[in-house]
């Protein structure tokens, strides 16, 4: 284990080290090209200052009067000033004053549009927007809402609440380099804007990123070698096809639906005690690995309990539902916690399956889209009728209702995929939904405060997106009915983007989380459309939608960017090139524990403890006691288990994997932040967990070959599944030269340096040059290719 700052084993080395790791990746050729990608489809126009000469509302208008109009202007008829809402054209097209005599917008007649005078004028008593809103229009903005009217002020209805059409595939003019549909939509954009598609990744970087996107995990040094060599015209598919049939593509896809479920195993706030799930992920994990259609995979976690003579696995999907934080805390008022567990439901159900914020319209119409008040607490309360409590008495160790009991009876059913045998409780509870025989009333909530209700409610959605058919039932699992009828807009266009972020690093939706009024605008809204009706056509089959997406040239595409495409696409909006991605914080850590060979395969089962800095727990406990009170670090092979199954602390959460910007599992997530901070260079340089791999890398290369330069040689392709040329090569023998006089001159401790981390290594090596290999292993996990997918 490590004793002390590891920084104190490099002595005057670290600089050396620093020096290095800041330098190498400039040194060392790859793509170093990174930013934040936007989806506004008019953003070129608005850059050069081009008014189109068309005017399109949905990508033109609405973002304006969305961003600059809408508080004011906006659905919230709450909250509209000077009776003028811009939301749609009835209202829009309204006599306003006492007098009835003046009009915001008058289609085709810019002289009699208000609109115009105001957006115009410099009078800051009637200027719009006001200055004291801060907000301001700029020449190009105001030049599109007067060409707009000019042109006959025509509305169209939110692209996302229309329901998506087939598109016809476009033509191109490069008729060779299209491999599916995906490319022909993408390449007509590209030629629209004078642009060429990216040459074609490298053999190598192809196969790391595949891999990483499918599996999480890095190719072998065997498997990159089988690659290269293979020629047959078919071998990328069947890579693909190999790889989507593994547990670690179900493992892989599990992580994701961690974020989304807001996993965690514990309840969270003060006390934060532990509560037992993982049976739910076990199910998860069974779920990607049996490949279940999404409609059904989310339907089980929906409403599984409701399902005709619903059997265990169904109920036990439910879990879904009850991942939110409890509290254990003496003093609080049960009601007003148990409104939010239902609130965070129906939060958490807008958010994953529609892309939208209803926590908006919580306690107002929303000021953005049309979802009212009511509509909210509608929605509301189809998870408003379960036997939960508020606050569950008895503190730690006790089980929130309704649960269920796993036993071994079920083990050796339906439920076989439970990992029952690696928890130490021959019956593990597990909570789920259960719905109440008489239905708990629902009503508006005053300002969306617990002990306000208002009118009363019943189960139902929204007429923007989908009215709620008579035929189905008020219940959960009539929700998930319509969640995915034929005519829903936005359930296959939110999932089948959230397919496109992870494959790609941004959706064609970069704002994967809204798909409302504020929202990005699709980039490519046709190739959305058509993927997610070709999702629906082909049985909502993740397996089959992401290798769809990984056979386009699109996806196959270098990282490289030509100065060209530096100036006018630097944020990839039209695809041009394949983007650069960082590893997220799981897959840094895995990847490190695959190639040392540390990594631990086992499948499902309770969460385990891996390496964290002492002390932690204790200084933020609660007070409550329980097992969350002190950390106590996980032995053996539990340590080196993949970061899926790594114990997750609400108030806690992994510090490692925080710095690498993991969600706090607080609330549903479905897309994370990217930052670049010195704290996560520091993670690299002082994880124990990096620090072990990388003495047990070099261990496995002293192993393999002879000679130094074959060592380097070996570790630089794991870790970047690529080989060194010659001046890296000799960058890095210099290096472990370095290291090497460093340690025979005593100014690194070798027996120290080697003795972090629990695995133990033979004493028969020659521990100077195991450290100096060993910190030169280090130095290449720490390059910005490792931690990158190609």
């Amino acid at each position: 284990m490590l004793a002390k700052p590891i920084s104190n084993y490099f002595n005057h080395s670290l600089n050396g080290l620093y020096t290095l790791l800041v330098f190498i990746p400039v040194w060392i050729s790859f793509s170093c090209n990174s930013g934040v990608q936007t989806s506004e489809t008019a953003a070129n126009n608005e850059m050069n200052g081009r008014v189109p000469d068309k005017i399109d509302f949905t990508f033109h208008v609405k973002p304006i009067l969305s961003d600059r109009c809408f508080k004011c202007h906006g659905p919230d008829k709450n909250a509209i000033e000077g009776g003028l809402s811009l939301n749609t054209a009835e209202d829009a097209y309204m006599a306003l004053g006492k007098k009835k005599d003046h009009y915001a917008i008058v289609p085709g007649d810019v002289e009699k549009s208000e609109l115009v005078n105001r957006i115009y004028t410099t009078d800051e008593s009637l200027m719009m927007p006001p200055p004291e809103s801060n907000l301001t229009l700029t020449k190009y903005e105001k030049e599109i809402l007067k060409k707009w009217i000019d042109q006959g002020a025509e509305y169209k209805e939110h692209w996302a609440f229309i329901a998506p059409k087939k598109p016809i595939v476009p033509k191109t003019i490069n008729a060779n380099w299209a491999q599916n549909e995906i490319d022909q939509f993408v390449l007509a954009q590209l030629e629209q804007n004078g642009l060429q598609p990216s040459e074609k990744a490298t053999k190598e970087k192809l196969l790391r990123r595949v891999f990483f996107d499918l599996t999480g995990l890095p190719p072998s040094v065997e498997q990159i070698n089988n690659f290269i060599n293979n020629d047959s015209p078919t071998a990328y598919e069947e890579t693909i096809d190999s790889l989507l049939n593994t547990m670690d593509y179900a493992e892989h896809m599990s992580a994701e639906w961690m974020d989304i479920a807001r996993y965690a195993d514990t309840h969270g706030y003060q006390d934060d005690f532990e509560r037992i799930m993982w049976p739910w992920r076990d199910w998860v994990i069974h779920a990607f690995k049996q490949n279940m259609p999404y409609d059904q995979f989310v339907t089980y976690q929906l409403a599984g309990d409701l399902m005709p003579n619903a059997n265990a696995e169904q109920i036990l999907a439910t879990g879904f539902n009850r991942n939110h934080k409890i509290t254990f805390e003496g003093g609080v008022i049960p009601e007003e916690y148990r409104i939010e567990y239902v609130e965070d439901r129906t939060v958490t159900f807008g958010t994953a399956f529609l892309g939208l914020t209803f926590e908006c319209a919580r306690c107002h119409d929303h000021k953005y889209d049309p979802i009212s008040q009511k509509n909210h607490f509608e929605l509301f309360s189809f998870f408003n009728n379960i036997d939960e409590l508020g606050l569950t008495p008895g503190g730690a160790g006790k089980i929130p209702k309704p649960y269920m009991t796993i036993t071994e009876k079920e083990k050796n059913g339906v439920l076989s995929f439970v990992q029952l045998q690696k928890s130490a409780m021959k019956e593990v509870p597990v909570m789920i939904m259960n719905e109440m025989e008489e239905i708990r009333p629902s009503y508006i909530l005053n300002r969306g405060v617990y002990d306000q209700p208002t009118t009363q409610v019943y189960p139902n959605t929204p007429e923007s997106i989908l009215p709620f058919p008579e035929e189905y039932p008020k219940n959960r699992l009539g929700l998930a009915k319509w969640l995915f009828h034929e005519d829903n807009p936005l359930t296959a266009r939110v999932t089948v983007n959230r397919f496109w972020q992870r494959m790609f690093g941004t959706g064609l939706v970069a704002s994967s989380f809204d798909f409302g009024n504020q929202g990005s605008l699709p980039t490519h809204p046709e190739l959305l459309d058509f993927l997610a009706i070709k999702l629906k056509e082909e049985g909502w089959d993740s397996r089959k939608i992401l290798k769809y997406m990984a056979l386009s040239a699109t996806y196959q595409q270098s990282t490289k960017i030509s100065k060209e495409l530096q100036e006018l696409d630097p944020e990839n909006r039209l695809l041009a090139r394949a983007p650069r991605l960082r590893l997220t914080a799981e897959l840094i850590r895995d990847q490190a524990l695959k190639i040392s060979g540390l990594l631990n395969t086992e499948v499902g089962g309770p969460s385990v403890k891996p390496y964290q800095p002492a002390g932690i727990w204790e200084a933020t406990t609660g007070g409550g006691g329980g097992s969350t009170a002190t950390y106590i670090t996980s032995t053996g092979k539990d340590l080196y288990r993949k970061s899926l199954y790594t114990f997750w602390k609400r108030t806690v959460p992994p510090p490692s994997m925080m710095t690498f910007d993991a969600a706090s599992r607080d609330l549903c997530t479905v897309k994370r932040q990217e930052t670049n901070t010195p704290l996560q260079a520091l993670v690299l340089l002082n994880d124990p967990q990096i620090i072990e791999a990388s003495r047990l890398i070099a261990k496995n290369a002293i192993d393999r070959n002879k000679e130094i330069n074959d060592q380097i040689k070996y570790i630089f392709k794991l870790a970047t599944s690529r080989s060194p040329d010659e001046e890296e090569l000799s960058m890095l023998n210099n290096y472990y030269n370095s290291m090497l006089q460093k340690v025979d001159e005593e100014g690194i401790d070798p027996k120290d340096y080697l003795s972090i981390g629990d695995y133990e290594i033979d004493s028969s090596y020659s521990k100077n040059q195991l450290a100096a290999l060993a910190l030169t292993a280090h130095t290449i996990l720490n390059l910005d290719e490792t931690i990158t997918r190609g």
